[in-house]
């Protein structure tokens, strides 16, 4: 059971029935919760009021931090913007800004069948991170924090499907970490001289000095800080920031620059550039890179946004998690 689906079952009750993040103004989604109190809330790392209505009649056993025997009586009906505290976990209280890894459970409410579980193969989803912005967008994040590690939450989710499949899923949050805001570690001496100079700035934005790098018809990659992480393989997602330029030095794109970050999935077909994935995997997290990208594992013969076609395209990429 790979994790990327466990994430998918509990973001797809964010788009049925009313969006979860649009809760605290639309009426009727959560019963009259008093929303006016989010945003003071939402300063505090260990409080959050959750807009969500709570689940009855669902009870788990077992020991804290394994794979929790969930009961409830069948056939039961639940509802999207629903949850339930199921046991109160006894590790590290979890903060605002953390990210989470949380195994998984989907639990058919018809006939209390397993539908899948990350348990047995032991594949949490870590995409769980509690920023701000995931926060205001992603409901169930709320009813994470202040919530202790090996803690175990039910959410609610309807399925409008043909099959009406409506399921708990169960996330038992298992552990979590700070990401990096930059790349930490030994900075590579050996770089050629002959490849673009990278600069930072006082909040490790990277600007450059393309140094007469033309167009290429090989990939180049090139790290220049080895950090001391976890290695990217081809089944992972890396948290990056970056900033991109094609080779006359005109930048296209920044995530410096709109203070993101982007969850780069190396695993996908079609979600980043083949020069990405080629200039990823491999790499450590902690770890800045530089890639120069021939056309053909970039846009090819065709424009994107301002890049025009037929481009080489030059990246700065800071690795700043991996999941």
């Amino acid at each position: 059971m790979h994790s990327h689906k466990i994430t998918m079952l509990l973001r797809s009750a964010l788009a049925a029935g009313c969006a979860l993040a649009m809760c605290a103004t639309l009426a009727g989604c959560s019963n009259g919760s008093d929303s006016s109190r989010s945003d003071k809330d939402s300063s505090d790392s260990s409080k959050q009021t959750v807009n969500m209505d709570q689940i009855s009649g669902i009870t788990a056993t077992g020991k804290l931090g394994e794979k929790p025997k969930v009961t409830f009586k069948t056939p039961m009906t639940v509802q999207n913007n629903t949850y339930a505290i199921l046991q109160k976990g006894d590790g590290d209280t979890i903060q605002k800004g953390d990210r989470v890894c949380a195994q998984g459970i989907a639990i058919n409410v018809k006939d209390g069948s397993e539908l899948m579980s990350s348990w047995e193969k032991n594949t949490p989803d870590c995409s769980i991170l509690l920023s701000d912005s995931n926060l205001k967008q992603i409901e169930p994040y709320k009813a994470m924090i202040g919530q202790k590690l090996n803690t175990s939450i039910a959410f609610g989710i309807n399925d409008s499907n043909s099959a009406n499949t409506s399921y708990i899923l169960v996330y038992t949050l298992v552990s979590k970490s700070k990401d990096l805001t930059r790349a930490e570690g030994d900075q590579v001496t050996d770089v050629p001289a002959n490849l673009p100079k990278v600069t930072l700035g006082k909040n490790g934005k990277p600007s450059i000095d393309m140094n007469g790098q033309g167009s290429v018809d090989k990939q180049i990659t090139q790290t220049l800080i080895k950090g001391k992480g976890t290695k990217i393989t081809n089944s992972m997602t890396a948290v990056v920031k970056y900033t991109g330029w094609t080779t006359d030095g005109k930048q296209f794109d920044s995530s410096w620059d709109k203070n993101t970050t982007f969850d780069a999935d190396v695993s996908s077909s079609g979600q980043i550039i083949q020069g990405w994935k080629d200039g990823l995997i491999g790499q450590t997290v902690g770890s800045q890179v530089l890639l120069v990208i021939p056309p053909d594992k970039g846009y090819g013969n065709k424009a994107s946004g301002s890049i025009p076609a037929n481009s080489t395209l030059v990246f700065v990429v800071d690795i700043l998690a991996a999941y």
